[in-house]
C-alpha cells in the first residue's frame, strides 16, 4: 500500500486501526518530499528528518497510551508560508521578513496542533499572497505537477501542488482573490473558503473593517476538507465577526436532485476567458445533470465594473493597512515587490468617501446575491480566466485579445465570492485537450458552507478526478 496515495481519512483511518504508525506515516511524507519536491518547490523551510521522526514516534507512543489528541493525530502537515507556526520561518515569500521566526502559533495553525498536527514545515506561496502565481525571491517558484513549465497558481500554490503530488495529504490555505480555489482547479484539488468569520483570523489589530480574506481547506476529498474545516474553524470570543459553531464531517452525503446551480460563466461576456475555458467549464458544469441537478443559465447580475472598482478599493486599501509598515521603512522597502508597492500607495491615496462608495458598491451586490440565493442553492464560474500558464511570467498580459491592465485583472472572476465573503469551492475539473487542469467554483450563499460541500461531495464521488488523473506518478 503506497500511503501517499491515499486521502487523509484512510491514512488516519489505518492509524486508528492501527494498522499503521504516525512513523510510518512520517517516512512516507518525507521519502515522497525528497522523490518530487526538486521537481516542483511546493514544499520550502523543511524540517529535519531526525526531528520529525522523533514527533512521529512521540505521536505514536501518546496513542499507545490512549492520548491521541485528534483527528490530525500524528499527521505531517506544512503550513502555508503567510501563516506563523512557532519556531518555524516566516517569510511571507518577502526577502524583508526571510528568517524571521514567530514565537506563537497563529490560532488556526493553534488549532490544528491541538487536534495532533506535526508542522514538517511550509508550502510556498508568492510574496505577501499578492498575485495568484506561487514565485518569490526567497525560494523561487512552484511548478505545476501536471506541467512543470506551467504556473502552480496561488496564492496556495505550494499548498495545492503538495496535495497533487502527493507531498500532503491535508493542507491549510487562504483567500483573498481566489487563491483557494485558482490553485485548486490548476492542480486538480479541492479547495475551500468558508463563509467570512467561519475560521477567524488574528485577534489583533481592527477587527470591522472591510474584512475580504479568509484561512480555509485544501484536500484531494471534500470529506478532508470537512474534516480540517471542523479543526479549523469555531469562534473567538476576542473576535466579534467569528460564526457561531458548526459541524461538517460526516454531513457531506445528500440527495442533490432538486437542487439548482446558477450558470454565471463569464458574467455575461465582461470576463475575457482564454480558448477553450468556456466550453470546457459549460461542459463540466453540464455533468452535474447526472445527479439531479438543476443548471440554469444566468444573465450578469450587475455591472461587472461595478464590481471591480469595489474590490480594486477595498483590496488596496487593506493591502496598505497590511504591508504599510515594512513600506515606511526605506530598508524594506527596497526588497518590497513592486506590486505591494503599487497596492500600498493606491490604498494610502483613496479619500474616506471612495472607501465609502466601494462600501456601498459591496452591498449593492450583496443585496442582489441574497436575491439570487432566494431560488438558487448556488452559482458557478471557472475558477480561472485562462490556463496555467508559463511559470517565467509574472502574470498574462493579455487574454482573449484583451490587455490587463493590473497584475491581477486576469483573476476577475472570483471577486463575487471574495467581495462579500460567500463560502466558494474551488473542485477540479479534469483536464482539456491541452492536459492542462481547470476547474470550477461553487459559491453558496452566506453560511450555505454545508450546502456547497454537498455539492462537492456528490461532484467527487461521480468523478474522482484527483485519483484519476493522477499527477508526477508512473
Amino acid at each position: 500500500m503506497d500511503l501517499t496515495e491515499l486521502d487523509a481519512g484512510s491514512v488516519i483511518n489505518s492509524m486508528q486501526s492501527g494498522e499503521v504508525s504516525a512513523s510510518d506515516v512520517m517516512a512516507a511524507c518525507l521519502d515522497r518530499i525528497a522523490a518530487v519536491n526538486p521537481q516542483v518547490n511546493a514544499i520550502v523551510a523543511l524540517r529535519d528528518r531526525d526531528d520529525l521522526m522523533a514527533e512521529a514516534k512521540a505521536a505514536d507512543d501518546a496513542r499507545a497510551r490512549g492520548e491521541a489528541k485528534g483527528w490530525l493525530h500524528g499527521m505531517p502537515i506544512a503550513v502555508k508560508d503567510l501563516a506563523n507556526v512557532a519556531g518555524l520561518t516566516t517569510s511571507m515569500g518577502s526577502p524583508a521578513l526571510a528568517g524571521f521566526r514567530p514565537k506563537a502559533d497563529d490560532l488556526f495553525v493553534a488549532r490544528m496542533r491541538a487536534a495532533g498536527a506535526i508542522f514538517i514545515g511550509k508550502t510556498n506561496a508568492p510574496e505577501f499572497g499578492l498575485g495568484s502565481h506561487t514565485t518569490n525571491p526567497v525560494y523561487g517558484p512552484t511548478l505545476n505537477p501536471y506541467a512543470p513549465d506551467r504556473s502552480s497558481g496561488g496564492s496556495s500554490g505550494g499548498a495545492a501542488a503538495s496535495l497533487a503530488a502527493g507531498m500532503q495529504w491535508v493542507c491549510d490555505g487562504s483567500d483573498m482573490m481566489g487563491s483557494l480555489r485558482n490553485p485548486a482547479g490548476w492542480n486538480n484539488v479541492y479547495g475551500f473558503r468558508p463563509s467570512f468569520g467561519r475560521i477567524p483570523g488574528e485577534p489583533q489589530g481592527d477587527l470591522y473593517l472591510h474584512p475580504l480574506a479568509t484561512m480555509g481547506p485544501m484536500g484531494r476529498s471534500p470529506e478532508d476538507m470537512a474534516q480540517l474545516l471542523d479543526i479549523m474553524s469555531g469562534p473567538d470570543p476576542r473576535q466579534p465577526l467569528s460564526l457561531e459553531p458548526e459541524t461538517y464531517a460526516g454531513r457531506l452525503d445528500a440527495d442533490l436532485k432538486g437542487r439548482r446551480i446558477g450558470w454565471i460563466g463569464d458574467w455575461g461576456g465582461a470576463w475575457p476567458m482564454e480558448q477553450g475555458v468556456m466550453a470546457y467549464c459549460q461542459a463540466a458544469i453540464a455533468r452535474f445533470r447526472d445527479l439531479g441537478v438543476e443548471i440554469v443559465d444566468l444573465p450578469a447580475p450587475m455591472p461587472s465594473d461595478e464590481l471591480w472598482q469595489a474590490w480594486t478599493i477595498l483590496r488596496s486599501y487593506a493591502v496598505a493597512a497590511r504591508v504599510g509598515p515594512l513600506y515606511d521603512r526605506p530598508e524594506m522597502r527596497a526588497q518590497l515587490r513592486q506590486d505591494a508597492i503599487w497596492e500600498i500607495e493606491r490604498g494610502r491615496a483613496y479619500s474616506g468617501q471612495d472607501i465609502q462608495k466601494a462600501s456601498l458598491l459591496r452591498s449593492k451586490w450583496a443585496l442582489k446575491a441574497a436575491e439570487l440565493f432566494e431560488t438558487l442553492d448556488a452559482i458557478a464560474m471557472p475558477s480561472a480566466q485562462c490556463w496555467p500558464f508559463p511559470v517565467d511570467w509574472d502574470h498574462p498580459k493579455q487574454i482573449a485579445g484583451q490587455d490587463m491592465d493590473t497584475y491581477h485583472r486576469w483573476m476577475e472572476c472570483v471577486i463575487p465570492a471574495s467581495l462579500i465573503g460567500l463560502p466558494a469551492a474551488g473542485v477540479p475539473a479534469g483536464a482539456g485537450d491541452n492536459g492542462l487542469p481547470m476547474g470550477l467554483q461553487i459559491v453558496g450563499p452566506y453560511r450555505g458552507d454545508l450546502g456547497v460541500l454537498q455539492l462537492c461531495q456528490g461532484w467527487h464521488q461521480m468523478t474522482q478526478y484527483p485519483q484519476v488523473i493522477p499527477a508526477l506518478r508512473g
